[in-house]
This record gives C-alpha cells, sequence and structure tokens, in this order.
C-alpha cells in the first residue's frame, strides 16, 4: 500500500482537521501527496491541516491548536503519521535508538529519502480514527483536571498518539502492543490528582518524578531485539528450541484477546526474565511488562531493559506517596488491558523448590480490579524449569552461608559467560490454565473493597492455587531423578545397570499418576537413556563417573550434594504425598493397639502442617483425599494398618516406589539441627545468630554421622527450620520453653526413625531387585 492508497473516513460532508505528525521533508511530501488524494476522494469535505513535530510539540504549535478548537464548530478531529515498515535500518542504529529513547523503527532523516527511492512501500501514511470536537471535549471533562483551552489542547494531542498507535498495532500485530504516555495521562488525570491531594506531603512534582521513575515501554525494535538477544545468551548453553505445550499456547492466546493478564513464572534462574518475552514472541502474543529491583538498573542495561518492558520498582515501598503512584500505575497499566509479569514467588528458588507466593503485587492488580479497571484479569502461571543450570554452584554457596553476589557490569559478564562453558540440555515453559480473579474476588466494586481480611484471604488463595498449578504442570526430568536416585546411596556410586533397574519404580508411579515428565525422564526406560542423563550430569555438575575398573560407576560426592539437592528438590512435589503416606504408615505401625487408622490420619496431617512452609498442599480436605486415593492401590490397607508391626512394614515393602527417605529427610534432618539448638539457646534468638550455630552444630553432626545427609547442613534449609519452630510458638519466652522445645525435638527425632526404618526396607527392595537382575543375566 502506498501512502495514496490508504484512504480515512471523514463521513460524507462536513469540516475536518488533520493533525499530521511529520518530522523531514520525506515526510512532508508523502503527507502531501496523501492529502491531495484525500481532497479528490472527498470533495465535501474543508481540510485544514496543522502540522506536528516529531516529540512534545512546542508551546507555538499547542497555541495555534487551542485556536483551531476553538473555531470551525464541531468538526472532526483525524490524527495521522508516517508508518516506517520495519526493516532495513541497520542494527546499530536501531540500538543507539532504543537507548537512547528514539523511536527505532523511524529511520533518520538523511536515510528516508534513499529507503524511499528503493523501496517506495517502506513508507505509508496511517490514519488514526476519527473523533469530533465535541465528544472529545465532554471525555476531557470527565476524566481530567485541565480547565484552560491549553490543557484540552493537550488532551486531543495524546489522544492523537493513542489512536494512531491502535491503528499502527493493527499493521504491526499484538506482539508490539506497548503502553505510552503514561506519566502524562496519569498526570491529567482527575482520579489520580484526586487521591494525590488525600496523602500529607505529596506534591504533582514528586508524583511525576515517580512516574518516570517507573515508566516503561516496548520500543518496536526492542520487541525484536530483547527476545533476539535473550535467545542468544540463553543458546550458548541451551538447546534454541525451548520445549512449549501448543494446546497451553492456543489456550492463553484466546484468554489474552478477552482480558488483560498477570504472567506469574517460576523463578529459579535469572534467565527467566530472559525466557519470558522470547516464549512471548516466539508465540507472537502481546509482550509483558516485567517488574525488577531497581538495583538491576545500572550502566546501558538500565535504558536497554526500561524501554524492553521492565519496570524498575525501588527495594522499600514505604514511602505512602511511592505506594499510591505505584497502585495508580499498575492501575493504568490493567485499564489499557496490556500484561504485566513477575515472579510470583518474589525471588529466584536457591533451592530448587518452589517458595511462598508473595502478595504485594498482587494486591495493587487486585485493587485495580475491585476499582473496576477490568471486568476480569487473569492470572496466568508460567512454569519455566531446566535439566540443568549453571547457578547451582551459586546456591551451593549460599546453603554453606555464603553471601549474595551484587549485580553489575562485571556480575553480568561473568553470567553470560557461564552460558556457554557446556550443554545445560533443555528449557521447558509451561502455561496452565488461567486464575480468574473475578471468581476469587467477585464482582468489582463489591464487598471486599472494605473487608481488607476477606481480600487478603481471597488473595492467598489466588497465590497458592497459580502456584499449584505451576507445579502440577512443571514435567519431571531425568537430571532430578538421576540426582534423587544418587543422593539417597549418600556417596555410594552405582553401576548403569543398578541406576537403570531402580529408577523403573518412579517412572512407573509417574506414568500411574499422569505426571507430566520430558523426553529426557522417558529415556529413563532405557540403558542408552540413564547413559546419556548420567554422562549429562557427570565431571561434578554435580555426578562423578569413576572408570578404570570392570565398568565405570557414578556417585554425588559429598562437596556435591547441595547442588544434586537443587534438582531433585525441582521434583519432590510429584511425590510429596506418597512420602507422608510412607511416614504415616510407619508411625501408626509402630503405635501400641488401639485406633492406628486414626494415628495414621493424625500423623499425616501432623506431617503436613510441619512441612507446610517448605511446600505447597492442597486444602485439607482434598490432601485427605489424595492420600486415600494412593492407599486404595493396597488392598484392605486400613486392616494391615490397624494390625501394625509386620503387617504395616509388608505393607511399605509391597509399596514402589518408597520415596520418604529420598525426598524428605535433608528438611526434617535441617528441622532436627535447629530444634537441637534452640534447646540451649535463648528464648528470642536472632535468625542470623541461630542460622550460625546451626551450622555449626550441623557440620559436627554430618562428621559423626549422626545426621545422614550433608545437605541437611544449609543456611536456606535453617531459615524455614526457624519459620516451622516459630510456627510451634517456640521463639517467645514462656514458663515451659525448654519443655516443649526438647519435645519438639523428640517429635522430629522419632519421625526420623520412622524414615529410617522406611529406609532399611527402600535397601530390602534394592537387594531384591539387584538378585532378580543377576538372576535374569545368569
Amino acid at each position: 500500500m502506498t501512502a495514496c492508497d490508504h484512504l480515512a473516513d471523514f463521513g460524507t460532508t462536513g469540516d475536518a482537521l488533520v493533525l499530521a505528525s511529520v518530522s523531514s521533508k520525506a515526510e512532508l511530501e508523502l503527507l502531501n501527496d496523501w492529502l491531495h488524494a484525500q481532497r479528490r476522494a472527498h470533495p465535501n469535505t474543508k481540510l485544514e491541516v496543522l502540522q506536528l513535530p516529531a516529540g512534545d510539540p512546542p508551546p507555538g504549535v499547542v497555541a495555534q491548536l487551542v485556536e483551531e478548537l476553538g473555531t470551525g464548530g464541531d468538526r472532526l478531529v483525524v490524527p495521522v503519521q508516517v508508518f516506517w515498515v520495519p526493516g532495513g535500518l541497520p542494527t546499530r542504529v536501531k540500538i543507539v535508538g532504543l537507548i537512547s529513547g528514539r523511536d527505532t523503527y523511524r529511520p533518520p532523516e538523511l536515510l528516508q529519502r534513499s529507503i524511499l527511492r528503493k523501496d517506495p512501500s517502506r513508507a505509508r501514511i496511517v490514519a488514526g480514527e476519527p473523533a469530533k470536537v465535541s465528544e472529545l471535549r465532554r471525555q476531557w471533562q470527565e476524566k481530567t483536571v485541565g480547565e484552560s483551552p491549553r490543557d484540552f489542547a493537550r488532551f486531543v494531542l495524546r489522544r492523537a498518539a493513542l489512536a494512531i498507535e491502535r491503528m499502527e498495532l493493527r499493521l504491526l500485530g499484538p506482539e508490539y502492543k506497548s503502553p505510552q504516555l503514561i506519566t502524562d495521562e496519569l498526570m491529567a488525570s482527575s482520579r489520580f490528582m484526586e487521591g494525590l491531594e488525600k496523602i500529607p506531603g505529596a506534591s504533582p512534582v514528586k508524583a511525576e518524578e515517580m512516574l518516570n521513575e517507573l515508566a516503561t515501554g516496548w520500543s518496536r525494535f526492542s520487541v525484536d531485539l530483547i527476545p533476539n538477544l535473550g535467545r542468544a545468551i540463553f543458546s550458548r548453553g541451551f538447546d534454541p528450541r525451548i520445549d512449549y505445550d501448543p494446546v497451553e499456547i492456543e489456550s492463553m492466546r484466546r484468554a489474552l484477546e478477552d482480558h488483560p493478564a498477570v504472567l506469574l513464572f517460576s523463578h529459579r534462574s535469572y534467565l527467566d526474565g530472559v525466557i519470558v518475552p522470547v516464549a512471548m514472541q516466539e508465540n507472537k502474543l502481546p509482550p509483558t511488562h516485567t517488574f525488577a529491583g531497581i538495583n538491576l538498573s545500572f550502566g546501558f542495561l538500565g535504558p536497554l531493559m526500561r524501554r524492553s518492558g521492565v519496570i524498575f520498582l525501588r527495594r522499600k515501598l514505604d514511602d505512602p506517596v511511592y505506594k499510591y503512584v505505584l497502585r495508580q500505575f499498575v492501575g493504568y497499566i490493567v485499564e489499557k488491558r496490556f500484561n504485566l509479569s513477575w515472579s510470583i514467588e518474589g525471588t529466584r528458588s536457591r533451592t530448587g523448590k518452589m517458595l511462598p507466593p508473595k502478595l504485594g503485587l498482587l494486591a495493587y492488580v487486585a485493587d485495580a480490579y475491585l476499582d473496576g479497571r477490568s471486568e476480569d484479569i487473569l492470572l496466568q502461571p508460567v512454569s519455566i524449569s531446566f535439566d540443568q543450570l549453571h547457578e547451582t554452584a551459586e546456591y551451593a554457596a549460599y546453603a554453606r552461608g555464603g553471601e549474595k553476589t551484587p549485580e553489575g557490569a562485571e556480575w553480568l559478564y561473568k553470567f553470560i559467560k557461564a552460558q556457554g562453558e557446556r550443554n545445560y540440555g533443555k528449557i521447558y515453559v509451561r502455561f496452565p490454565d488461567a486464575v480468574s480473579m473475578r471468581q476469587y474476588l467477585g464482582e468489582p466494586g463489591g464487598s471486599m473493597v472494605s473487608d481488607p481480611a476477606a481480600k487478603r484471604l481471597a488473595l492467598q488463595k489466588m497465590a497458592f492455587e497459580v502456584a499449584w498449578r505451576i507445579l502440577a504442570a512443571t514435567p519431571i526430568n531425568a537430571t532430578g531423578l538421576v540426582s534423587a536416585l544418587l543422593l539417597t546411596t549418600r556417596g555410594r556410586a552405582l553401576t548403569l545397570g543398578q541406576l537403570h533397574h531402580t529408577l523403573q519404580d518412579s517412572l512407573d508411579y509417574l506414568e500411574r499418576k499422569q505426571t507430566p515428565v520430558t523426553n529426557s525422564a522417558l529415556r529413563l526406560r532405557t540403558l542408552d537413556g540413564v547413559r546419556a542423563a548420567v554422562d549429562a550430569l557427570s565431571n561434578g555438575h554435580p555426578v562423578t563417573r569413576v572408570d578404570g575398573g570392570h565398568e565405570p560407576v557414578w556417585r554425588i560426592a559429598p562437596e556435591h550434594e547441595h547442588e544434586a539437592a537443587f534438582y531433585r528438590n525441582t521434583l519432590i512435589h510429584a511425590f510429596l504425598e506418597t512420602s507422608i503416606v510412607e511416614l504415616a504408615l510407619a508411625h501408626a505401625g509402630r503405635a501400641p493397639d488401639g485406633a492406628r487408622v486414626a494415628l495414621f490420619w493424625e500423623q499425616a496431617m501432623r506431617l503436613r502442617d510441619l512441612l507446610k512452609f517448605d511446600f505447597y498442599f492442597a486444602d485439607s480436605a482434598s490432601f485427605r483425599e489424595h492420600l486415600a486415593e494412593e492407599m486404595e492401590w493396597h488392598d484392605d490397607w486400613e486392616i494391615h494398618v490397624a494390625a501394625g508391626g509386620e503387617a504395616v512394614d509388608n505393607l511399605l515393602r509391597e509399596k514402589r516406589p518408597l520415596m520418604a527417605n529420598a525426598m524428605l529427610r535433608p528438611f526434617l534432618e535441617a528441622y532436627e539441627i535447629v530444634a537441637d539448638v534452640l534447646c540451649d539457646a535463648p528464648a528470642e534468638i536472632g535468625e542470623k545468630e541461630l542460622s550460625k550455630i546451626a551450622l555449626g552444630v550441623g557440620a559436627q553432626y554430618a562428621a559423626q554421622g549422626r545426621i545422614r545427609s550433608n545437605e541437611s547442613v544449609s543456611a536456606l534449609l535453617f531459615a524455614t527450620a526457624r519459620q516451622v519452630a516459630a510456627d510451634q510458638h517456640l521463639l517467645e519466652q514462656a514458663p515451659n520453653l525448654r519443655e516443649r522445645r526438647q519435645a519438639f525435638l523428640l517429635e522430629l527425632r522419632g519421625i526420623l526413625a520412622d524414615m529410617d526404618r522406611i529406609h532399611k526396607l527402600s535397601a530390602e527392595q534394592f537387594y531384591a531387585r539387584e538378585v532378580r537382575v543377576r538372576e535374569q543375566a545368569g
């Protein structure tokens, strides 16, 4: 389409004011050709033209527009602009423009004529939807605090820019959708200014500074550049083809057409923030606007990220003006149906398992919904998982008490460099069904507006539902399964055949539960698949291969246990309920005659309560249903439990796989260490002091063999153990505090004794399989 082919809709008769944004002689010539075509096509329409320069119009142009809007009756206002079709501009020119804030798809004036000579179709005039002056004036009076004719003129200019943007999106596609003029729109909003006046010490100047700090947007070039840059970074070590579920993609595409969404992703790596825009671009979905800590706004990275949809947040949100501005900023984004994105956990998981959800930003989105900014807002779960990560070495250092490395240019260089050190396998992205905010919060403007407690409870339920869906959709990979198995041997090496036949029970269980798995996990059914998995983890990443004997064997050395634990922890959710079943059975089995079945359920619920700070659980009723389903795989299980002793042991022997020791021992041993320290600690011991003492006691117990897992000695696990102790009211001054702390320690040791019993039965299963395999081979 050439410039003269695109005709605007001026109606049948009347006057029209054309607001023409042109920035060069070449664009002016295109505009004149277009106007000539319009006048031929609409002979009864009087066209007046006001030429607007690129960027903010000078006072003289605003004054001229004031005059035009005050005369000529109720005529149409038609915004037009030259649209440059993407392509042909040198990348270095685009990058400079992106960092400096210029329009990276509008070629510099020196290049425009050359481009048009080679390919005139590269430029066209785009006309936005016309609007009558009377309608624009009504909107201005309803929505803004402006009073003067100049305020009205600036409002018309903002409406014109937004109308042009909508038209260009039809040409570019939804993946180029981005908010524009946020600061100008909010500062002119009557709603925004009325709320600001109610805050002591607030001023428009201060609010505008904060809005400019938050302001973001996707330039057209950054929509192309950032995903490609992200792909270049992770492709250094990962398969460049991300693994998606096409059915989930299409379902999400349809949902995003109807409502704005918040993409809440699992967070195990800094790469997650890179992968989300790649996933959206590859699948031609609208870009998201991602929240990030302002500590990442350094060097050239700051402006680059800011113009790539990143919203930088201050570390502390204790300023009431800043909190108000942020809340209104989020409301504007939602109202204009742009999509937001952040980690539901708030930070990276350094243990491999999902962290509890953070509700802060979610509360701001809920406020926007309850204020009537949108009919519904979707919370879209996003599962991002990896075969391997180079960051596990960093996480292992944190577990031993190390400090976080501050972000900066040197940190960024090392992070990118590390991606190319070896092959880390594949990246998996899943988009399970979205959670409706309307379903949890009711109608906009409903009762939760005035009931903070009810709103917070609904937010918690929403957030946990999102996290639950992320876990359920995350596919189990070979790395996690192999790491879990080798960690149970505590340094003892296994042959390829031993690895293969031991893994089959876990694969059978996952298949029976219809748990999603990766192709690498499916290949563990074969010896070649197992060999590929352990070879990928060898050389201390975290598996050590030992050669020189009759056949190679593989083990996890003590110094690599924390890294291996990260991978194991990514799949605990799939085996969590069955592990609790085992511990509850062992507990009931050693109880004296009586209501052993009732004790089974009592212990299962107690374990759920103890472990709630480390893992996500279904609600109490659903949790009991899930455990009942597990037990229904065993005939007459209640009769066996009621009999106790050997009958329960036989029930456990028949159960495959036995996973409690493999999955939960490190966490319960960490709880035990902290409980042990508390027995001789002051009532209100500080978190850092408790962690320091626990690291020392844990190291002693590991050296003495009093705990079985080196990974239990972890500052990361001790932090959660402290939460467990606080929940048991063991960090508060009380007359019988020491006795209750000792009772808690004894309870944990009883659970670990049950786990020892399960581990012994699991070892019997292993050796029984060994015998069968040798008999079949011989």
